[in-house]
């Protein structure tokens, strides 16, 4: 707070005056009286009076100026145009503030604000704009001549921990990732289309048998279907700061990667789960896209099996191979893989290995993928060579804009992220796919 301190030689000078005056009372030459002297304190004290008088006045000014410009507001938003009225009153709230702002001027340069000569210079964002931005622009902007007139204010960095520095670490503390695998173990073919058409084999009967000579050969069948799988447009946004995205690149580039993972993440979920409903793609656990194992806990223990996921899984294998598509892959959530990792015998010995071994994740020699893309309680085992084909319309595509909705004005840019892709599960028969632990 900046304080007004009265000089000592001006009061002085005020009971000086005082007592001459007391004396003349006393004499009888002067017929003074003692409420004179409340007058002539009042005297000295004009200016600073003055000064408190000034800061009253532009307090109230500022106040009808806002109701004002609020006024003027909510006519252009109903009327369209201010109203000549509303236009008159801030014009004449302007001249009034201009001329306050004379008088401030008069009273610093009469020495009524005094300067404490221990007082750094004036490094406010008022003076550096005075400073930084030239009278010449500033009447340009008032005469309409430019649209704006600006100045890139310096701050000053500091440290309210006393004098303490803290050390700072490089990079920056992410969230988590998840390890993405089903894209890259599957076969990938780029596309130029919006969709993809292939025909699908429902049934092949075969009849191929041998046949002597001058017999008819036996007739096969093949029954199709022909599908269009649509490419699936998987994106989305977010807002920063335009002093991030120019002042801290590390922080930028970390929401850049947070968008592109944001992208993949989706794509991996819709690989595995996606319904085909528009505009879902078409994930391997979509109806029609796999084969059910079609096990119940009664049909496992009528094939002297136990129902501990071990039994079911390696029956899905051997059904797999018996239907030519021999499975190279067994997907699961990740904890059911560490409900079968911790599973111990009857002697609570490990079945998959010491927690202190170096363990593969595999189960009957099929590796096993791990993804929470997989709903707990349920498997999938699958040929991922021959089950499908990932086509890649376009890769992950990031774009960055200030004009989207109120984003100048509010000084935000928006991030896009957007990726197109489909998935064409060809055979079904080679992705079989159901409970874990049946009923």
């Amino acid at each position: 707070m900046t304080r007004f301190h009265r000089t000592p030689r001006a009061w002085l000078a005020i009971a000086a005056i005082a007592l001459v005056g007391l004396a003349l009372y006393a004499t009888g030459v002067l017929a003074f009286q003692p409420e004179h002297l409340g007058a002539l304190m009042l005297a000295s004290a004009v200016p600073g009076a003055e000064l408190t008088a000034v800061m009253k006045a532009l307090d109230t000014l500022e106040t009808k100026l806002k109701t004002w410009d609020e006024k003027a507001a909510g006519e252009l938003k109903t009327l369209g145009e201010v109203s000549k009225d509303t236009k008159t009153a801030v014009e004449n709230l302007g001249n009034d503030q201009k001329a306050l702002a004379e008088r401030l001027l008069v009273l610093e340069q009469k020495g009524v604000i005094p300067k404490n000569p221990d007082e750094k210079a004036d490094t406010s964002w008022g003076a550096q704009f005075i400073k930084g931005c030239s009278q010449e622009e500033r009447q340009a902007l008032v005469e309409g001549n430019r649209k704006t007139a600006g100045f890139t204010v310096k701050n000053t960095v500091t440290n309210t921990v006393g004098n303490t520095y803290s050390d700072r670490k490089p990079g920056i503390v992410g969230g988590a990732f998840r390890r993405l695998t089903l894209e890259q173990l599957l076969s990938t073919v780029p596309t130029s289309a919006n969709a993809v058409d292939y025909v699908r084999e429902n049934v092949f009967t075969n009849s191929a048998a041998e046949t002597t000579e001058g017999n008819v050969l036996p007739e096969s069948a093949v029954t199709t279907t022909p599908v269009t799988e649509p490419v699936a447009t998987i994106g989305h946004f977010l807002k920063i700061s335009k002093q991030l995205a120019a002042d801290n690149a590390m922080l930028a580039a970390y929401i850049n990667l947070r968008l592109r993972y944001g992208v993949d993440l989706r794509v991996e979920n819709q690989i595995w789960g996606g319904n085909g409903t528009a505009p879902n793609m078409s994930g391997f656990t979509k109806t029609g896209n796999f084969t059910a194992h079609g096990y119940t806990a009664a049909s496992l223990t009528a094939a002297g099996l136990l129902n501990n996921r071990f039994d079911l899984i390696g029956k899905m294998i051997g059904d797999s191979e018996l239907g030519d598509y021999a499975a190279d892959a067994i997907v699961l959530n990740p904890a059911d893989w560490w409900s079968m990792r911790l599973t111990k015998d009857s002697q609570g010995r490990y079945i998959l290995g010491d927690p202190g071994a170096a363990i593969e994740r595999t189960l009957f020699d099929r590796p096993v993928i791990t993804t929470a893309a997989c709903a707990a309680g349920k498997v999938g085992v699958l040929s991922l060579g021959q089950s499908g084909t990932f086509y890649n319309r376009e890769g992950v595509q990031i774009d960055m804009s200030e004009h989207d909705g109120d984003n100048f004005q509010r000084l935000l840019i928006t991030l896009r992220a957007v990726r197109r892709c489909m998935l064409a599960v060809e055979r079904p028969a080679a992705v079989r796919y159901g409970d874990l632990v049946p009923a």
